[in-house]
């Protein structure tokens, strides 16, 4: 068992319920944190707060602040919370600021609600959710790949910024996730050589845990066999 305590984003998606059920398995607890309801866990180690809009700092750092006080310590921030368009650029409804605001601005928010908490705890960690996709963009991804290049960007600065204190930030940089609404859009693709959310759950929880102290700033490709 462990008394470190996770706040968990975006914890009704498919990554996110992975990542929070192999939390729970590891004894952690875990705060889940989502914009709609979410769907109970049945673990007293776990609080759900639902109806939350990430991209209100205000609503962000209260529900930050009642994970902490619901737990008593924060330690790890899961950045999971975000969204996917493809759209050309000359779509006639642009989704650039949809696309910075759910994927860069959810991340921003809650980041800087926790960093007073995660400075407390002797193995602060915030993990975000980058994208290979956003390393090169194609097209229809210039909106989602831009708005994922900044979490990369403000997952380094942040990095540099909490040099001096207990705190580490890193990305994961996933290809394409095996959940079935990818399966039902790619429906000619071959979901073996993507990558299963349970794979990505293992990776970040080891960058939110004490033994990934050595490193900071990076941007970890998790990219299966595309």
């Amino acid at each position: 068992m462990s008394d470190r305590v996770l706040v968990i984003t975006g914890g009704q998606g498919q990554l996110g319920r992975a990542v929070i059920t192999a939390a729970l398995a590891r004894g952690l607890k875990v705060a889940a944190i989502d914009h709609s309801a979410v769907d109970p866990f049945d673990s007293q180690a776990c609080l759900e707060i639902g109806g939350v809009d990430l991209t209100d700092a205000a609503a962000a750092k209260k529900a930050v602040d009642q994970a902490q006080a619901h737990f008593g310590r924060l330690d790890a921030v899961l950045n999971i919370a975000g969204g996917f368009v493809w759209q050309t650029v000359d779509d006639a409804e642009p989704a650039w600021d949809r696309m910075y605001r759910l994927n860069l601005v959810t991340a921003l928010n809650t980041s800087r609600a926790a960093l007073p908490h995660l400075k407390a705890s002797d193995e602060g960690r915030i993990v975000n959710v980058g994208a290979a996709g956003a390393l090169k963009s194609g097209m229809g991804m210039g909106a989602y790949a831009a708005s994922k290049s900044a979490v990369h960007r403000l997952t380094e600065s942040l990095a540099e910024e909490t040099k001096s204190s207990s705190v580490t930030v890193n990305a994961v940089l996933p290809s394409i996730l095996d959940t079935p609404q990818n399966r039902k859009d790619m429906p000619d693709a071959d979901p073996s050589t993507w990558v299963k959310v349970e794979d990505l759950a293992e990776v970040m929880l080891f960058l939110a845990s004490p033994a990934s102290h050595a490193m900071t700033g990076a941007l970890v490709p998790v990219t299966g066999r595309v």
